[in-house]
């Protein structure tokens, strides 16, 4: 497995760091590794949703939500 090493780190950040990863029982290592993969995947995620082609839904988004929300009133008890 891969090392990396992070420089100049700011202070308050390594704080920051330090009580998130005693509050989780986590290492800081844990908690880097965790943020990377995240961001990771949600690059990924959001370079896969800009490939692909608009959906026309026939109506606006706000639209089809009023038009759910009268319904789920409608069948309210």
């Amino acid at each position: 497995m891969a090392n990396l090493q992070v420089k100049n780190l700011p202070d308050a950040l390594l704080q920051r760091l330090r009580h998130y990863a005693r509050k989780h029982h986590r290492t800081i290592s844990d908690i880097a590794i965790e943020a990377m993969e995240r961001e990771m995947t949600r690059y990924e995620w959001h370079d896969k949703l800009s490939q692909r082609t608009a959906t026309d839904l026939g109506d606006s988004a706000a639209s089809l939500l009023e038009q759910e929300r009268q319904q789920r009133e409608r069948e309210a008890p």
